[in-house]
């Protein structure tokens, strides 16, 4: 009987060892090659021609109606090229062991000017019945040498940090200087200068004291102060935040900053209105006197310390050069170049500020009754400034309801309801202006009681937006809760459980550009469209916490705003990157690109 079972034994062993050797050998023979292996891609220039080859492993295929040529920088560019004759496979017509098209550079430089890189984008599959992932291949090439002006053209459209910090490294000193001033020209026609225009007006008028007409060189003067200052604040932010990593500017968005400052603007706007003046002590005004000359040193070191609190607190605004300089400055180190390419660039964005200074002293007809009522404009504008500053920390129905009682106070103080008959010509004109804000105050105070949070649709709460994205987003953009406390951690957890490309938009309570975006990009019906093949994700840095600082960090942004995107795959793609308020049809074109 034992000899019996220990034959059994042996048989069931031999069984087993032929048995695993033959499912080993099916298992070899099913082992499928890497995408690398399958296909192997290259684009070599030749004259004037560029020699593209897509080389098919045995029994691999590639479908003919995958395969597509495009440039996808410095733009996006589809390629028409002709394709060698595909066969019939099962239905489809495919390709097999090599593909080779060759593309004129002439077409591709008539379409894009400098450098350019080419895409070769396919789908394949093994006869053995694996299918293999879209596979993009991308190569460089040196295109037509660029003029100073097509140069500039170029990159002054550019909203990628990442690529303004290459120019840097790779320019010459005079370019990026004269670059950048061109910049500074750019940002001086966004919202982040206007506020420091009633600052700076509102500084000339009252340093004239309205005994006088102004004088063109003391305005210029003060103004040169102003803008001086303020470059300087820049430059000195955007080195230290390269140098050591600190955000001062966001450091200075604190409750306890913004109240301090609305308080002066609103003391300032009551002496405007001619309730007390505003001046320095009499013996530190002799002891200044002897530092410089009276007619130019009045008011100096104020109008300084106006211009360096402006730049900190008024308009901590973030675009692409100042992020570009940053991250230039942290990675070599070069403080010197980074803090010139600022300054110029800071001057640039004074040089309307300059020019108030010398319309103040040429235009201003002499002093008279008119100057009390240029200081009460100004004294409404240092108001509104006031309410600008609080709305970074109020909730926005109540800061909805001061603008309210702003417009309705200016259209009572303005004379609407005055029905005199003597009222015709330009005060008629006036007193309708007073009804237009009497109206838009009602409706502002309409709003911010039903809990609107925008001064541009004050009755957002009575009205339906078409297009479920564009609720999405604008439900995204005005409510806090859920958008505050993200961590790296938290942050790659949602792309990871996403199916889909993510965009990512870092924003706060306190930038400008970044409730542009909310209001006038995102909700654009080309932007929407584009979003709904996306998972969007907005994050509020307002708080500024380590978890805040860290994510910055993590993906090289300074400030606010900035948009990150991740494709399909979860990979994130640091070259599609955009900082900067960006127009609705640019940031549509920039989505089709990502989801090609």
């Amino acid at each position: 009987m034992d000899y019996l079972v220990k034959k059994l034994l042996l048989l069931s062993l031999l069984l087993g060892t032929f048995a695993s050797a033959g499912f080993d050998s099916a298992l070899k023979k099913q082992k499928f090659l890497s995408p690398d292996e399958a296909f192997q891609v290259t684009a070599v220039l030749k004259d004037d021609v560029i020699e593209t080859k897509i080389v098919l492993a045995d029994k691999i295929h590639a479908y003919e109606n995958t395969l597509y040529y495009r440039i996808i920088s410095p733009s996006l560019v589809e390629l028409t090229v002709k394709k060698p004759k595909a066969h019939d496979f099962d239905g489809d017509m495919v390709y097999e062991k090599e593909v080779l098209v060759t593309i004129p550079t002439k077409e591709i430089e008539e379409q894009v000017k400098g450098d350019y890189t080419l895409e070769i984008e396919f789908q394949g599959c093994s006869d053995a019945g694996i299918c293999y992932q879209p596979i993009k291949k991308t190569f460089d090439f040196k295109g037509v040498e660029l003029g100073v002006f097509d140069k500039i053209s170029n990159l002054v459209k550019e909203g990628n940090t990442a690529k303004i910090a290459d120019i840097l490294v790779n320019e010459s000193s005079i370019f990026i200087l004269f670059l950048f001033f061109i910049f500074g020209l750019l940002l001086a026609l966004t919202p982040c200068i206007f506020p420091m225009i009633p600052i700076l007006s509102s500084i000339i008028v009252s340093q004239q004291g309205g005994s006088e007409k102004p004088n063109v060189a003391q305005a210029f003067f003060t103004s040169l102060v102003y803008v001086v200052s303020m470059a300087l604040t820049y430059t000195a932010v955007g080195v230290i935040a390269g140098l050591v990593g600190a955000d001062i500017q966001t450091a200075m968005q604190n409750p306890w900053v913004l109240t301090v400052f609305a308080g002066m603007f609103v003391a300032l706007a009551f002496s405007l209105f001619g309730y007390y003046e505003i001046g320095l002590p009499t013996s530190w005004q002799s002891k200044i006197t002897k530092v410089s000359d009276d007619a130019q040193g009045k008011g100096i070191i104020g109008t300084a310390i106006m211009g360096l609190l402006s730049a900190l607190i008024v308009g901590p605004c973030v675009a692409p050069p100042l992020g570009g300089a940053v991250l230039f400055i942290s990675h070599t180190g070069d403080a010197f170049l980074g803090g010139a390419a600022l300054f110029v660039m800071s001057i640039g964005m004074g040089m309307p500020l300059l020019l108030v200074g010398i319309g103040a002293g040429k235009f201003m007809p002499k002093p008279g009754g008119w100057m009390t009522v240029v200081s009460q404009t100004f004294g409404v504008m240092m108001l509104g400034l006031g309410i600008f500053m609080l709305s970074r920390i109020l909730p926005d129905s109540l800061t909805l309801i001061l603008w309210a009682l702003l417009f309705i106070g200016s259209a009572l103080y303005m004379g609407v309801f005055n029905s005199s008959d003597k009222t015709k010509g330009a005060q008629k004109l006036f007193q309708l202006l007073a009804m237009v804000f009497l109206l838009y105050g009602a409706s502002l105070f309409i709003g911010g009681v039903t809990g609107a949070s925008s001064i541009i649709r004050p009755f957002e709460k009575f009205t339906q937006f078409n297009g479920g994205i564009a609720n999405t987003v604008l439900m995204s953009s005005t409510s806090e809760k859920g958008h505050r406390g993200y961590s790296v951690e938290r942050l790659l957890k949602e792309v990871g459980e996403s199916e889909k490309p993510v965009v990512v938009d870092f924003g706060k309570k306190s930038c400008t550009a970044c409730t542009e975006l909310e209001e006038i990009t995102f909700p654009d019906p080309r932007v929407q469209e584009h979003l709904q093949q996306f998972t969007f994700i907005k994050i509020d840095l307002t708080d500024n916490t380590d978890a805040d600082k860290a994510l910055l960090k993590k993906f090289e942004l300074f400030g606010t705003p900035n948009i990150i995107f991740f494709d399909k795959e979860n990979n994130y793609l640091p070259e599609k990157s955009l900082t900067g308020f960006i127009p609705p049809e640019d940031f549509a074109k920039h989505l089709e690109g990502i989801l090609k």
